[in-house]
């Protein structure tokens, strides 16, 4: 009997490599990455069977299981408590699980295990890392600028993030172009909470010239990022000096002082207009006093 179940061992042997090795094949992880903060989060492998009959899928968060499905078993989903991690089993499948409400200590490697029945218990594995981010509760902030600045000042002004994790990226921008590297300023990174949370902070410095003015008004912009799920900017608008109006008077043609030659020639031309008409009423009168 012993020699028997030998050489049927050695049988199956034979025909699994006649068969081309594994027929069980993991054909992508789905792992997405980042994930924002107290959102649920889908997580999914997918397998080809091919002949074999599915045993077990594990799931594990940097090498501890945390969900396993076993279709013969009743019920088939398991959950093992990890920190960080609550899975969603009325939503969870032998080719998914979902994480509700990750936290950011939900971030880490995970890794999804595929084996098939007995005898020979074909295993496959993958993994993928995921990281959680705290997204910032407010936009950027611009501090020490001024209204308006002329050519030759000099500009400075901070940038600083609202709280988050991983920090904020921050740029700076000058009407619309990235601003010259050397006039940036970093400045070290503010941890605060129990969480760690950080705030970034960017100074912008430099000389203004006549090329910072578009149509008298310069904008400065600073937008921050976080990979690809957080994008936020605030902008600055601040005016150049402006050239001082002419004068009324000016604008509609030059005025002669008081006294001058222009007006004593316009006061001899209205003394002379003046003339016939006094004329004139003294001939009137006259003849009304001696008619003929």
């Amino acid at each position: 009997m012993a020699g028997f179940l030998h050489w049927r061992l050695i049988c199956c042997v034979l025909h699994f490599f006649l068969q081309g090795g594994l027929s069980l094949h993991l054909l992508e992880l789905r792992v997405p990455s980042p994930v924002v903060r107290n959102q649920d989060v889908r997580l999914e492998c997918h397998f080809d069977l091919d002949d074999e009959v599915l045993y077990s899928v594990k799931w594990y968060k940097d090498g501890n299981e945390f969900y396993r499905y076993v279709p013969r078993d009743m019920p088939p989903a398991q959950v093992f408590h990890l920190p960080g991690i609550k899975v969603d089993i009325h939503n969870s499948s032998e080719s998914a699980v979902v994480l509700s409400s990750v936290e950011l200590s939900s971030s880490g490697v995970y890794r999804c295990e595929v084996s098939g029945e007995a005898p020979f218990f074909q295993t496959v594995t993958e993994h993928r890392e995921m990281m959680v981010v705290a997204l910032p509760e407010e936009g950027p902030r611009i501090s020490g600028g001024r209204p308006r600045y002329q050519v030759g000042d000099t500009v400075r002004v901070n940038c600083t993030s609202g709280r988050s994790k991983p920090a904020a990226n921050l740029k700076w921008m000058i009407n619309g172009e990235p601003a010259d590297p050397k006039f940036l300023i970093p400045h070290n990174k503010i941890i605060t909470g129990r969480e760690g949370l950080e705030t970034t902070v960017l100074g912008l410095q430099f000389v203004v010239r006549h090329k910072h003015f578009k149509r008298g008004d310069m904008k400065l912009k600073c937008v921050a990022s976080i990979e690809s799920v957080y994008s936020r900017s605030n902008e600055e608008s601040v005016e150049g000096e402006r050239p001082q109006r002419a004068s009324v008077l000016e604008s509609r043609g030059t005025v002669a002082p008081a006294g001058s030659r222009a007006d004593r020639v316009q006061a001899a031309g209205s003394r002379k207009a003046f003339l016939p008409h006094v004329s004139l009423v003294a001939m009137c009168c006259f003849l009304m006093l001696y008619p003929r």
